[in-house]
């Protein structure tokens, strides 16, 4: 359920509305034209003009009808498009005319551009749109009359509702997928709960009861309690966005140190609790084989990137040991770091040496996180 809703577009039908509204207004502007045809001095122009039109509905149906086409440069180009279509109808009607009433071959049909910046922006962008195509139109005219402000008003008043619904679809689209994820994790979690307590627990518990050795009594013990309350705690939703620098903080103990920007560093939930993961799994391996260093965990936020870089102060590796580790089954390095890293689209480097410490550097592209 989960994968089918992030594939769907709960938008699409008030896409598919826009599109429909420019079809139908572009056949309405046709009939109109026929109809007060009588009213312009020539043939040429307006046909040109509507042929103009009929190309560029064309264009805009193909794009608002993909998810890759319903952006906001397309929406902003959409505009320009329409206002230059806009101002092309002067050669339709002699000079002064369109100040005396002359009718405007293009009709209805510009108000589309404010519709879909209203899907794309919401309110404001919807808002946006609707004062830009009507300072047009009435450029073009000359003056403000009542029909003028009473078109004002219909439009704006569209578009800015359209976009309110957008706005509020949007969060319902988002509720409905948290809702999904977090019943495929709790499913998810109950599996997994009962295969680990079938197996995993057991044998915790039977080292812990029949353990002759004391520490190793005693970290069975630790990791069978860790392991009963990570079962029991609540699924992890990786839906919406989530800040980095809050979930690295977390990660600060006495011997790890984290620094950061003090503003928000803004990604999608499944990116933080990815990159997070990792740079756990980094000081994971720096407790493990390099006991009583410290650690340092800094976060570098760019424009188009997000760079974390975890460093200690311990032996540092020794050169081909890491490739001898993966192939006696310790695969940390290369999946849970470098692999999780390389589903993102990041990249994870690397920096060590005999007596060198050991330095991660974990970069993420930001691209639609933002």
């Amino acid at each position: 359920m989960v994968a089918e809703l992030r594939h769907r577009d709960l938008l699409a039908p008030l896409w598919r509305v826009v599109v429909a509204f420019r079809l139908v207004a572009w056949v309405l502007a046709v009939l109109g034209w026929f109809r007060e045809r009588t009213d312009y001095p020539g043939m040429v122009a307006p046909l040109a003009v509507l042929a103009a039109m009929a190309v560029w509905t064309v264009v805009v149906t193909a794009a608002y009808s993909r998810a890759a086409g319903r952006r906001t440069r397309m929406t902003l180009l959409d505009l320009g498009v329409t206002v230059l279509l806009l101002a092309a109808t002067l050669a339709t009607q002699p000079a002064g005319a369109f100040g005396e009433g002359a009718p405007i071959v293009t009709s209805i049909w510009v108000a589309g551009p404010a519709l879909a910046m209203g899907l794309v922006r919401g309110r404001d962008g919807g808002l946006v749109g609707a004062l830009v195509v009507w300072a047009a139109v009435t450029a073009l005219r000359g003056y403000v009359g009542d029909r003028e402000v009473f078109n004002l008003t219909l439009l704006v008043l569209t578009a800015v509702l359209l976009g309110y619904a957008a706005t509020i679809t949007r969060r319902a689209e988002l509720a409905l997928r948290e809702a999904a994820a977090a019943q495929a994790a709790a499913a998810e979690r109950e599996r997994l709960g009962r295969a680990v307590h079938d197996g995993v627990l057991q044998v915790l518990a039977a080292v812990r009861r029949r353990g002759g050795d004391p520490e190793l009594t005693r970290l069975a013990a630790v990791q069978e309690v860790a392991l009963r309350g990570l079962l029991t705690t609540g699924p992890e939703v990786a839906v919406g966005t989530a800040d980095l620098g809050t979930a690295l903080r977390l990660l600060a103990t006495p011997d790890v140190e984290v620094a950061g920007p003090a503003e928000p560093v803004e990604l999608a939930a499944h990116t933080t609790a990815e990159v997070t993961a990792a740079v756990r799994e980094a000081l994971a391996n720096t407790v493990e084989h390099a006991p009583g260093a410290h650690a340092w965990v800094s976060l570098e936020p760019a424009d188009d990137e997000v760079v974390v870089v975890v460093r200690d102060d311990g032996p540092g590796i020794a050169e081909g040991r890491l490739p001898v580790a993966e192939r006696e089954g310790h695969h940390g390095v290369r999946s849970s770091i470098c692999g999780r890293l390389a589903d993102l689209g990041g990249s994870a480097v690397l920096h060590t040496g005999p007596g060198q410490g050991t330095e991660w550097e974990l970069t993420i592209p930001r691209g639609t996180d933002r």
